[in-house]
């Protein structure tokens, strides 16, 4: 990634997000600055991976906005969950990497020079030489990591967003990374992360957003891990009535016309 590119920040206004009108994350409101290391921790269930795929322009609002302070969703790169991703294609690790360049050459066009040193270079900085012509489902779960933050660095984006990306991987995979993260952070890179392992967030991550369904604590990592906070958010995931439809604030559009259901 070229150093010196600054992030737009990211507002959240209102936001609801959820499926077939069912909301997994109410009424968030924040702000995500340049450069911001941001955890969004919680219990299984509140709405962390929808609140990254709602960034990432994967899932529409039901209600509210995510502004982008002028740039378009195309500033972020993306990081799924891994087991979202189809090892079994037949695929090998340089062409998996090189399609992070896919927004700039297009679909059909041939990585000219430039695009072929960015995806070596991508290959080298997570440490995977020697492994281009291995197929993704030869991969170690730490190698298949490593090979999906090289699709990030040549992707290029000033917001980078990753689901989940330290489950099931060795340690050296997960320090390498964490100083990837890092280095992204000090080129002005906005890095969201879903995490589960606390330590980790405590590590390398500033600020961190716990989340259930609604935000408990959106600050300090220290604060927002306190145990205070973490109990409650694990009462009021288990309390969420799963059927429940969205529902609308008293001062929000057409508020009288629709019942509060949580």
């Amino acid at each position: 990634m070229n150093a010196g590119v600054h992030a737009p920040a990211i507002r959240l206004v209102n936001l609801t997000l959820g499926y077939d009108r069912r909301p997994a994350v109410h009424h968030l409101d924040g702000e995500i600055a340049p450069g911001e290391g941001l955890a969004v921790c919680g219990p299984n269930g509140a709405g962390k991976s929808t609140l990254l795929k709602g960034i990432a322009g994967l899932l529409a609002p039901l209600g509210g906005a995510i502004d982008f302070a002028g740039a378009s969703r195309r500033a972020t790169a993306y990081l799924p969950q891994v087991v979202e991703i189809d090892r079994a294609f037949p695929i090998n690790v340089r062409d998996f990497v090189a399609m992070g360049a896919l927004a700039r050459i297009g679909l059909w066009a041939a990585l000219n020079a430039a695009e072929r040193a960015r995806v070596a270079a991508a290959i080298e900085t997570v440490g995977l030489v020697g492994f281009e012509s291995r197929t993704l489902e030869t991969l170690s779960g730490g190698q298949m990591q490593r090979a999906l933050f090289a699709r990030l660095i040549v992707q290029d984006r000033p917001i980078v967003l990753l689901d989940e990306p330290f489950g099931a991987i060795d340690e050296a995979t997960i320090d390498d990374l964490l100083t990837l993260i890092a280095r992204w952070r000090t080129e002005g890179r906005s890095v969201v992360a879903v995490l589960h392992e606390l330590d980790i967030v405590r590590r390398a991550f500033p600020r961190t957003l716990l989340l259930a369904r609604e935000r408990i604590f959106w600050g300090d990592t220290r604060d927002a891990l306190c145990q205070e906070n973490l109990l409650r958010a694990r009462a009021m995931s288990e309390a969420f009535d799963e059927g429940a439809r969205e529902c609308l604030r008293d001062n929000d559009h057409d508020a009288q016309d629709k019942p509060h259901v949580h």
